[in-house]
């Protein structure tokens, strides 16, 4: 009876589906109608994971990767957080960045590719400036939306109370703008991961992006899909890490006290 109830809540289970796609992944494979070189069964994947770790091949390169997304990530927020706090608490401020600002997110970013190479050459400078890049638009965005989003009655009824206006940034527009900030970091930490994936294409040496080079020249497959699958990971861990810091900050919103409970 427990291995009927186990089975039947396999069949309603979401993993469900992933899994039968691996088992028709591998048994194409060991059949033959999926040739190595162009893509590896799930078991070689596999066993090429745990010899990159053993030999800390992959340490080493997700080590390289971080160090660039952190620093990229870094630059990237602290830009968009301080040009979306000059433009959203200033009219003039506003008339400064904002426009210039949708101009710039207007260009694909990553087609700038090119031009970062003959201003910063090909060493880190040009990575760590597409990763910033990525960070710093979705970051001001969603902060410049949430500054101008607070709600008008609670700034009058702030006033009222005699806040100044460093009080009235600091406990009410700053607290209400917190979710959209956020939301925004999310959204940063994305956009950081996709350009890491395209900087790393830039003559990298070391990183993940080294590793899929490398395996590209000699057509293993394994490891391709071996850093893509960190790569995945690496968004997975960094969305589920600003939703446990979402849950922290706000935690004074009710539906997430509601959701926690």
């Amino acid at each position: 009876m427990k291995i009927f109830y186990k089975f039947n809540s396999l069949l309603n289970s979401r993993a469900l589906l992933p899994l039968l796609l691996l088992l028709a992944w591998e048994a194409a494979a060991r059949a033959g109608f999926i040739p190595p070189r162009i893509m590896a069964a799930p078991s070689a994947v596999f066993g090429t994971f745990l010899t990159l770790l053993k030999n800390g091949e992959l340490v080493a390169a997700l080590l390289a990767s971080l160090t660039r997304v952190a620093i990229g990530l870094s630059l990237g927020v602290s830009v968009g957080t301080a040009l979306a706090l000059l433009a959203g608490l200033s009219r003039r401020g506003e008339t400064m960045v904002d426009p210039l600002m949708h101009i710039l997110r207007t260009l694909p970013f990553l087609g700038l590719v090119p031009l970062f190479i003959v201003w910063f050459g090909i060493g880190e400078a040009p990575k760590i400036g597409l990763i910033a890049l990525g960070a710093a638009f979705p970051t001001y965005l969603n902060l410049f939306s949430g500054i101008r989003g607070v709600d008008l009655k609670l700034i009058e009824a702030a006033r009222s109370f005699g806040l100044s206006r460093g009080g009235l940034i600091a406990q009410v527009i700053l607290p209400g703008a917190a979710p959209a900030f956020l939301t925004g970091l999310r959204h940063a930490l994305a956009y950081c991961l996709l350009s890491l994936v395209v900087a790393e294409q830039i003559n990298a040496s070391s990183g993940l992006g080294a590793l899929i080079n490398t395996a590209r020249d000699f057509m293993q497959t394994d490891v391709i899909v071996v850093c893509l699958l960190v790569y995945a990971g690496l968004g997975l861990v960094s969305d589920f890490l600003v939703r446990r810091l979402e849950a922290s900050v706000l935690a004074w919103r009710p539906s997430l006290v509601e959701r926690a409970a």
